[in-house]
């Protein structure tokens, strides 16, 4: 489960061409992004324009507000008990834009991101 939260990055990430306004995450909102591990353990994330999100992993559902800072993407989550212990609250990690239809690799994580949500 650590091993999820902390590819959560993976659901935004790539250290490439970051931006640092809130348009990065436009494709996402009304969307699915996806992480998987080598194990198959999926984490679903939803972004709202609003700058909240919803996350369902395998330890539970939480949800919460985002935002944009420089070049990464802040989560602050509202239910920290579904979160494995020592995970940072806000999580901050690298975020760059993607279209729906997009898969990438981020460090071990597969990540897609889909039309609706799923």
């Amino acid at each position: 489960m650590r091993a999820i939260l902390m590819g959560l990055g993976a659901v935004t990430l790539l250290a490439g061409a970051a931006m640092a306004d809130d348009s990065v995450l436009a494709s996402r909102f009304g969307n699915t992004t996806i992480t998987k591990d080598g194990a198959g353990n999926e984490v679903h994330l939803y972004y709202k324009a609003d700058h909240t999100f919803t996350m369902k992993a395998p330890g539970g559902t939480t949800n919460g507000s985002w935002k944009v800072d420089g070049g990464a993407v802040c989560l602050t989550y509202a239910n920290t008990a579904v979160l494995p212990a020592g995970t940072a609250n806000p999580t901050c990690v690298p975020v760059s834009a993607h279209k729906v239809g997009d898969n990438w690799s981020a460090g071990p994580y597969s990540v897609s991101l889909v039309a609706g949500e799923q």
